[in-house]
């Protein structure tokens, strides 16, 4: 739980909004508006003045798009602006980066985020997971995140569209509030 009051406004975290998730390797993707719904809640954030988290996720993987020094590991445009952390990281969860973000929410009183980004059923969801699970009001914007089709064990192909369905079944009322962008603008 965090250890200060939480007054402050709600803390926007940016999960992995890379250019190397434009790589075609990734297959079929759905929500095409992700990145302008995301772009709306950071416009309204940055105009606010409320903090702004931009996490991205440093790649250790041989030949990965997102590994530091290629073309794929920068934020794309828009999102690249101002930000009052950035947080880098090797793992799901935006909470095991560098800088340590939960500290930071912590230090400035924040008690409640709101968690977009890439891609929806990894390191969006287990970010949403640890922000709840560590106490946060949590919300998860849905169509400000996308993901990709994944194979099954039995190697049919999962829908992406499939997979932030069940992401948003898996979240909502016990580790965040899943909501739509127009309902997170509007309520601000």
């Amino acid at each position: 739980m965090p250890s200060t009051p939480a007054t402050a406004r709600p803390a926007l975290i940016v999960v992995d909004v890379q250019t190397g998730f434009d790589d075609p390797r990734w297959g079929a993707r759905d929500n095409p508006d992700c990145e302008a719904n995301i772009l709306a809640l950071l416009r309204s954030w940055r105009d606010a003045g409320d903090p702004v988290v931009l996490v991205r996720h440093d790649s250790v993987s041989e030949g990965s798009p997102l590994r530091p020094g290629q073309p794929g590991n920068a934020l794309k445009p828009g999102v690249d602006g101002a930000h009052d952390l950035l947080v880098s990281k090797t793992v799901n969860s935006a909470f095991y980066g560098a800088p340590d973000l939960h500290a930071w929410l912590q230090a400035r009183g924040i008690g409640s985020v709101v968690v977009c980004g890439i891609q929806t059923n990894k390191c969006c969801e287990t970010t949403a997971r640890m922000a709840g699970n560590l106490g946060y009001d949590t919300t998860f914007v849905l169509d400000a995140s996308h993901t990709f089709d994944a194979p099954d064990l039995d190697g049919t192909t999962i829908p992406a569209a499939e997979l932030a369905r069940v992401t948003a079944a898996n979240l909502h009322g016990e580790f965040a509030t899943v909501r739509m962008t127009d309902e997170v603008l509007g309520a601000r």
